[in-house]
């Protein structure tokens, strides 16, 4: 009796909870109470990636918001929109643009004809609300681009690697200055990874076209092309190269003085200025360093990026997606470090590279190449009140010390690989150690393809049939010693 009492007590209460009809009511506090309370503390255990998740995304998300909205709106005495903002209200009102005083060391304009006009309609408006919308984009191709990446190394938004690199990104100097002083490199960034996801899909003139308007407003992603010359993909230049021609074609009747640009700005693009400059070559200016020395590092270093990108293209162009981010990562690198400027936030440009170390043939799996990133990336400040000669002289080379760290870590990890395989025997089914062929993969096994045996002395190549498992990096696989490589 007092259990059939209690079967009814406990049938009356379900009845009464779920609004007497047998199912829950989703307008009934007292049910939904129960399932908020269950998200915040589940009955069950949550996997680690959950939780730290769950850890993640709040921190990440309040980051952006801190950096779109705060820091970038409350600017900095350093702001590169303004003279784009004057350059492009000049331009709408038939002014000359090309005026900059180049003694003085604030940011000047410097954009060809064909970025004035991409950059016109940014005047139509007053500037404080420009600028604000001009922020507002950066964050948006910035979003979108941290998307892509995902999507191009096979994570999704429901990946703990969503909020990882979402923080990452926005806690990075490039990012954070990017927005507060207000300048492209953003929009620049997103136009890379459509590049890079277009090159690999092989549509070729969409690709050029995207990287040409780039190309439009500053040449900072023109070295990509080489990647296109070394994969085959001729069409990409058709695009790359009509599109800022098209551009400027249109713009030079419309301005009151584009052949200044030529004669005023050019000249000053290709000096070599001693301030806001992480080049060798502006670091050497600013220190006072004799050419030849500052020749002899620039030579020096050029060397070690041309054997690294004929060991990538020898070795790795068939493993499409770590050939491509990699090789980008390592042209761009050397850009910025052997050009006559670099500045630390051209470094954005280079998120696709450092994405690479989640490839198990990465050449980022390494605490020097870690050293080399957080000098470049970090937005922490080495100047001191207390020892201040060294901490200047911290601050002003870390970034010049970090992206030549990086190439020399490339090229050491590459030379290893290299060399080991040459000892072992293995040279001709590529240089990645067997163990690399089990290790894990975000992309999966990778489908099968036909492959070429290159013979030890380069000279003549072999058709093989096709592998069902074949390795990432396109290289065959020893049937007699039984060696697999990634």
């Amino acid at each position: 009796m007092g259990v059939q009492g209690s079967d009814a007590s406990s049938d009356t209460a379900s009845g009464a909870c779920k609004g007497g009809s047998g199912q829950p009511s989703g307008h009934d506090p007292v049910y939904r109470a129960p399932v908020l309370l269950r998200q915040l503390e589940p009955r069950t255990a949550r996997t680690t990636a959950e939780v730290i998740k769950f850890a993640l995304w709040p921190l990440a998300v309040m980051t952006v918001l801190n950096r779109v909205f705060i820091k970038a709106v409350n600017g900095f005495v350093t702001d590169d929109y303004r003279p784009v903002y004057q350059a492009s209200l000049d331009f709408l009102n038939g002014r000359p643009v090309y005026t900059a005083n180049f003694d003085s060391v604030d940011p000047h304009y410097l954009y060809p004809p064909s970025g004035t006009l991409i950059f016109a309609p940014i005047a139509i408006i007053d500037y404080e609300k420009s600028r604000w919308l001009f922020i507002l984009l950066n964050a948006v191709a910035i979003l979108i681009a941290w998307y892509l990446l995902l999507r191009l190394f096979k994570y999704t938004v429901k990946s703990i690697a969503a909020p990882a690199l979402l923080l990452a990104m926005f806690m990075s100097e490039t990012v954070i200055n990017t927005l507060v002083f207000t300048n492209v490199n953003g929009c620049l960034l997103l136009a890379e990874l459509l590049f890079i996801m277009l090159l690999l899909q092989r549509r070729d003139l969409w690709s050029g076209a995207i990287l040409g308007l780039t190309i439009a407003v500053k040449p900072t992603l023109v070295p990509l092309l080489l990647i296109a010359a070394a994969r085959g993909q001729w069409k990409v230049f058709i695009t790359a190269l009509g599109v800022p021609l098209v551009l400027n074609a249109i713009a030079w009747p419309l301005m009151k003085d584009p052949g200044d640009f030529l004669r005023r700005t050019g000249p000053y693009i290709m000096e070599t200025r001693d301030y806001f400059n992480s080049a060798i070559a502006g670091n050497a200016e600013y220190y006072g360093l004799p050419p030849w020395l500052t020749w002899t590092m620039r030579l020096g270093l050029g060397v070690i990026v041309a054997i690294t990108l004929w060991l990538l293209y020898r070795y790795y162009r068939h493993d499409e997606l770590f050939f491509v981010c990699t090789s980008s990562g390592v042209l761009l690198t050397a850009l910025f470090a052997l050009s006559s400027l670099g500045q630390m936030y051209y470094s954005m440009m280079l998120f696709p590279f450092l994405m690479t170390v989640v490839l198990r043939n990465s050449v980022l799996r390494n605490w020097p190449a870690w050293l080399a990133i957080f000098a470049f990336m970090s937005y922490d400040k080495w100047l001191s009140d207390r020892w201040q000669s060294l901490g200047r002289n911290l601050e002003y080379l870390r970034i010049t010390f970090g992206w030549s760290l990086l190439l020399i870590v490339v090229f050491c990890v590459l030379g290893d690989r290299y060399l080991a395989a040459r000892r072992e025997g293995r040279l001709k089914f590529g240089i990645d150690p067997a163990w690399m062929a089990t290790a894990p993969d975000p992309r999966g096994p990778a489908a099968p393809v036909t492959v070429t045996e290159t013979a030890d002395d380069g000279d003549q190549a072999t058709s093989r049939t096709p592998l069902t498992t074949e390795p990432h990096n396109g290289s065959a696989t020893a049937e007699d010693k039984r060696i697999t490589v990634e």
